[in-house]
């Protein structure tokens, strides 16, 4: 685990400071393997397919100024310090794949969602890498596979 990945760590700790966040942060940590490192992500290649299938939510859990500037319309907007009130909305029977430009947010909404029980995951490439993924005619097949 890299400085950085420790200091997310940490910060989510901090953020949410009970007693099961520490055990479930606790066996998570004890447990933690490469393959935890591999299942902890997604690609946007396996974002997008499990899109279509209907298998995957996708939550931008950006501010909501930047939500406003620009989204995806396919994604649910859930600012990460709304969070806590609102995950129980989210279906746990789909994978929940959290989601910011880049990854650190959506790194700590992985880690709370799965607090709570849900599959989740974070979009390792974030939403900027998915935006340039979806130009022209990408962009064009993909909305329609996803009606």
């Amino acid at each position: 685990m890299t400085f950085k990945s420790l200091s997310i760590v940490f910060l989510w700790v901090c953020i949410i400071p009970s007693a099961y966040a520490q055990d479930f942060l606790s066996d998570y940590l004890t447990g933690y393997t490469y393959e935890s490192r591999k299942e902890m992500k997604i690609s946007i290649a396996e974002l997008k397919a499990g899109l279509i299938a209907k298998e995957i939510v996708l939550v931008d859990i950006r501010f909501e100024e930047e939500q406003a500037a620009w989204r995806m319309p396919f994604a649910v907007l859930m600012p990460l310090p709304t969070l806590p009130e609102s995950y129980a909305q989210l279906d746990k029977s789909k994978i929940i794949v959290t989601a910011c430009p880049h990854k650190d947010r959506a790194i700590l909404a992985m880690l709370f969602l799965k607090s709570k029980g849900y599959k989740a995951q974070y979009l390792k490439d974030g939403l900027l890498e998915l935006a340039e993924s979806l130009r022209g005619d990408e962009a064009k097949d993909f909305m329609e596979k996803l009606e």
